[in-house]
């Protein structure tokens, strides 16, 4: 196993305890990006951001609203706690006393069946699995090298709130940073080539956009960076056309610009392993062109989350000890930004519906008629279902309040390739925002329930007592 982020460790954990004789090659951090420099950080940091907003709005519910004193060393200090909780389930210790040989090194291929570590040591397996992850992308921007900048696995390390961030890439790591900078006292400024939210549904997208306009962040799409330059108060970003130039001083800058597989150490070439730059090529059972070795989470190309990694685990489990020929289904992928309010997707896109199946019904439900949400002041978003005219559901997306959460049953529906009616017929507890989803369910019958065939069968029904 080379890797110890949150998919290795699933494997090497699983491996173990399954009898298999398990060796771990990580040569950074155990937990990977994810719990050091990615999905936990990254929460922990927007959770003291919603804590400050609850301050200023207070006033909603008939309390005295108030501006919050922040202090940024103690938000740092709140962020690494967090990282600090989890580490002990992902440590050293704990794998080793499942059985599985760690060693706090880089490996790599010096053969087929053989890897090295750097101390020399070498191990032969039957099997092997990559599971190293990816690292942020550098975007080719002229001057980048001559300023300092933060990624991902930076800037939690800030113990100062910036005076003026500017945020090179309107995905979800730039707006959740953005958003979350700014509830903390930061100026921020996002910068980004297309559109910001771009790989989301741009209808829902659109709800975000407008609260973080509402937030005081500048959105700045379709834009071009020129070059970058160090300035006297921090750094400068030309953005603009030929002929034209607009300069964005700020004092410190985010690239969040994409990520890239790691692969450059591993000597794939020597076992016999096939990649390009969008990461290691593998076959439907996360195979690569040599047999013996998988490869899954990042490194393998293709959805770049957490949960796809632990979801790859149990596929290599399954071939690489039990020979079984189970294959990755991608049908029902959740991914979700946690911006506030949250956007959630899983299944097809209205776009990709319609470009698949031509005919398509669309349901939508706004967190407006939703009692909870009308109590809890989250009234902001809505649900949006996809379904084909015979309610077979193929996608989901919400914008709104623990949307994350609210997207759940869509994911379980989908992979079980569940009707509309499933949705439609449960019962809800009230109040609950996860009324939003049976209602949105059930709108796929109003047409019909209400239609003048409806109405006469029902007035027929009457004159026979």
């Amino acid at each position: 196993m080379i890797g110890g982020g949150s998919g290795g460790l699933g494997v090497a954990a699983g491996a173990s305890q399954m009898g298999a004789s398990t060796v771990l090659f990580e040569r950074a951090k155990m937990g990977g990006d994810c719990l050091n420099y990615g999905c936990v950080p990254s929460k922990a940091l927007l959770a003291a951001g919603k804590a400050a907003v609850a301050y200023r709005h207070a006033e909603a519910f008939g309390l005295r609203a108030t501006a919050p004193e922040v202090s940024f060393s103690a938000v740092h200090d709140h962020v690494h706690g967090v990282i600090a909780g989890i580490a002990p389930h992902d440590s050293v210790e704990r794998f080793e006393g499942l059985g599985v040989d760690v060693i706090t090194q880089a490996a790599r291929f010096v053969g087929p069946g053989a890897v090295e570590a750097a101390d020399g040591t070498r191990i032969a397996a039957r099997r092997f699995v990559i599971a190293t992850g990816s690292a942020p992308a550098t975007p080719p921007i002229p001057g980048l090298d001559q300023v300092p900048y933060f990624t991902n696995e930076t800037i939690f390390d800030q113990t100062d709130c910036p005076s003026h961030l500017i945020v090179i890439g309107g995905g979800p790591i730039g707006v959740e940073m953005a958003q979350a900078h700014r509830r903390l006292g930061a100026r921020v400024t996002v910068l980004e080539m297309f559109a910001v939210l771009g790989k989301d549904d741009p209808e829902l997208a659109e709800i975000v956009k407008t609260r973080l306009l509402g937030e005081g962040i500048e959105l700045l799409e379709g834009i071009a960076i020129k070059r970058v330059e160090p300035a006297a108060d921090g750094v400068a970003v030309i953005i603009g056309a030929d002929d034209t130039e607009r300069t964005i001083t700020g004092s410190h800058l985010l690239v969040a610009a994409g990520r890239r597989p790691n692969v450059d150490s591993l000597n794939l070439e020597a076992a016999g392993v096939s990649y390009s730059p969008k990461g290691i090529e593998v076959d439907n059972r996360l195979r690569t062109s040599n047999k013996k070795i998988f490869a899954m989470g990042d490194v393998a190309g293709g959805f770049q989350f957490t949960h796809i990694a632990g979801y790859h685990a149990g596929i290599v489990i399954r071939n690489a000890l039990f020979r079984l020929p189970a294959k990755v289904d991608y049908r029902a992928v959740p991914w979700v930004t946690y911006t506030d309010p949250e956007l959630a997707n899983v299944g097809l896109s209205e776009a990709q519906a319609r470009e698949q199946h031509g005919d398509i019904r669309i349901m939508r439900w706004p967190f407006a008629e939703n009692d909870r949400a009308q109590a809890e002041r989250t009234t902001d978003g809505f649900i949006k279902v996809i379904t084909d005219p015979g309610g077979k559901i193929l996608g989901a997306a919400i914008v709104g309040a623990h949307a994350g959460e609210l997207l759940q049953p869509w994911i379980l529906a989908i992979s079980q390739k569940m009707k509309i009616g499933a949705m439609a017929g449960l019962i809800a507890p009230y109040p609950t925002l996860g009324e939003v989803n049976k209602r949105a369910a059930g709108s796929f019958y109003i047409a019909r329930l209400f239609s003048p065939r409806t109405k006469r069968l029902v007035r027929l029904l009457a004159k026979l007592g």
